[in-house]
């Protein structure tokens, strides 16, 4: 019989394989990644140290939040509010739909599956701990490893409506987590300037 800690290692295993064949690819710290089998290693790390005791369908949750994200292109919706809006509800039922069928194969039973597929959907954000917890580890790594790129793309009233976005979704511990990430000048200068 699995152990339930052999199940989460061999969920994470087939979660892993299959970012493993995104396409795009990051380079970091000098080693080259598949792009979103990097960002999953960063949500397990920010989850692990942001929420050291999270339950297992929350740990679960974090390494698929993106599974196989490049499957569906932003790119083939309308460039528009409403297109964005569409493109990530479409992702939502796709992640969800990814990560049940790899539960399932390794014997999770519906009550946890229900769980992953509940964090993924984003319910119940500020009432539900574990969706807050989630919404909090997102809204870090993207602080930590992605807002910068967003820094030499966008002005700066763009940036600071990102950043007022992202601030309202996290709660007051993730604040104060973001608050002591390693950020660049720029970065912090800015989120200063959101929160004034």
């Amino acid at each position: 019989m699995i152990m339930e800690n052999d199940k989460l290692k061999k969920a994470i295993q087939l979660f892993d394989q299959a970012n493993a064949l995104d396409p795009n690819s990051e380079t970091y710290q000098g080693k080259e990644y598949p792009k979103e089998l990097l960002y999953a290693m960063r949500m397990t790390d920010r989850l692990n140290a942001f929420a050291p005791n999270a339950s297992e369908a929350l740990q679960l949750t974090a390494r698929c939040q993106h599974i196989c994200r490049w499957e569906i292109a932003r790119e083939s919706y309308e460039m528009n509010r409403e297109g964005y809006l569409r493109w990530r509800q479409d992702l939502k039922k796709f992640h969800a739909k990814k990560a049940s069928d790899i539960l399932t194969k390794v014997g999770y039973d519906q009550t946890t599956i229900d769980k992953v597929v509940f964090l993924l959907e984003k319910k119940q954000l500020k009432k539900n701990e574990d969706t807050q917890t989630l919404e909090d580890v997102i809204c870090l790594v993207f602080l930590e490893f992605y807002f910068d790129a967003f820094t030499k793309k966008h002005p700066e009233e763009k940036l600071v409506d990102i950043l007022q976005k992202t601030w309202r979704k996290m709660s007051d511990q993730g604040h104060e987590a973001a608050m002591k990430l390693p950020l660049p000048d720029t970065s912090v200068r800015l989120i200063k300037k959101a929160l004034a």
